[in-house]
């Protein structure tokens, strides 16, 4: 069996990791099993992706299709123009696509319009959000996926709700989960924490991304004030984005506990995440790594493709506003009565299941 991975934004290469490991592990057993490693580019700086792959000793990989940035659908169809070509002079039995950016579609267009079969690691997660690009690349992925690698039984029935097989569709727990446990014991501090003066739970990660957040200079700048009033007896730690720093420029907003830093390779991220008092983000994927670190984690987001992350893990979703952060942080100080656990088959074996069955299925 062949199979072409794909990988393009941080989370996936996160994801892939253990996936590949987990197929040389068959390999070293004489399975008849194969990988081909293609790198879409849409994720380009050094820091969001060239350091993932060496922190978490995934090979090099074996096309990198060197896309970079652009709108969406510009990105979308540089994504897809590209991969059709490698393709056709790779084919291979499965592509095997993670998460839910651009490459995600796009790679799962270009396999299904060539005869060759999908599997979607992470499918079915839901956020009812249309005006974020990630819902619409999970549903158009979803629609012509073949197999379905659900992190949850919650996402697989949002499948059978949109009349996916059954038969297709494979609980099989968190592949983010297995990096996380095959690579706790390996996690460093990052240069800075002496120069910081960073201490276990003296300081609060933050992480922003989301356009709405943070493509409008004034709206940004007043949450980040907020922010940095709110959590007045903390650090706050901030992995700021390149494009997120280009808008702010040099501009001194005389903020008195954030510390801008730059992004972070894997390994040093979750030394800062296991350690901080809490996360602040408007990711989704670091709620799950929280829910199993025990680190609450505080969503300013409407909605979450992640409902486990709450109902069973320590994320809280505080909406958009400064306001309805500073409300809830402040009920989590006085409380702190949060009860969590690990969702499951967030064991750390995902990966194993995963190439198992398609090892079945092919």
């Amino acid at each position: 069996m062949k199979i072409t991975i794909i990988a393009g934004a941080r989370p996936n290469f996160i994801k892939i990791a253990p996936i590949i490991k987990a197929i040389e592990k068959k390999r070293l057993e004489n399975k008849t099993i194969s990988f081909r490693l293609v790198h879409t580019g849409q994720h380009y700086d050094k820091n969001l992706s060239d350091t993932f792959f060496e922190e978490l000793n995934i090979p090099h990989p074996d096309a990198n299709l060197e896309v970079k940035s652009g709108s969406q659908a510009e990105q979308t169809a540089a994504i897809m123009v590209a991969f059709e070509k490698e393709l056709v002079q790779n084919p291979c039995d499965i592509v095997l696509v993670v998460g839910d950016v651009n490459s995600t579609m796009a790679c799962a267009i270009v396999a299904k319009k060539l005869n060759t079969k999908v599997a979607h690691v992470e499918a079915g997660i839901r956020s009812g959000d249309w005006s974020m690009p990630e819902e619409i690349n999970r549903i158009v992925t979803d629609s012509i996926t073949d197999y379905f690698f659900t992190t949850s039984t919650w996402a697989s029935q949002n499948l059978l709700t949109y009349g996916a097989n059954p038969e297709d569709i494979h609980f099989v727990g968190n592949v983010m989960i297995d990096t996380l446990y095959q690579n706790i014991d390996r996690i460093t501090k990052p240069i800075f924490w002496d120069e910081f003066e960073l201490l276990n739970g003296n300081y609060v990660v933050l992480t922003l991304h989301r356009p709405s957040n943070v493509d409008e200079e004034n709206s940004l700048i007043d949450l980040l004030i907020g922010i940095d009033q709110m959590v007045n007896d903390k650090k706050i730690i901030f992995p700021i984005h390149p494009r997120t720093k280009a808008i702010l420029g040099e501009k001194n907003f005389n903020l008195k506990n954030i510390y801008f830093v730059e992004p972070q390779g894997y390994l040093n991220f979750m030394y800062l995440v296991k350690n901080s008092f809490a996360v602040i983000t408007d990711s989704g994927g670091i709620s799950e790594e929280t829910t199993v670190l025990g680190v609450p984690c505080f969503t300013m987001r409407n909605n979450t493709e992640r409902p486990e992350t709450i109902s069973i893990g320590t994320n809280h979703l505080v909406g958009t506003t400064v306001e309805n952060l500073k409300k809830i942080y402040e009920q989590f100080l006085q409380n702190k009565t949060k009860k969590h656990g690990i969702p499951e088959l967030w064991d750390g074996k995902t990966s194993e299941r995963i190439i198992d069955i398609l090892l079945k299925k092919v």
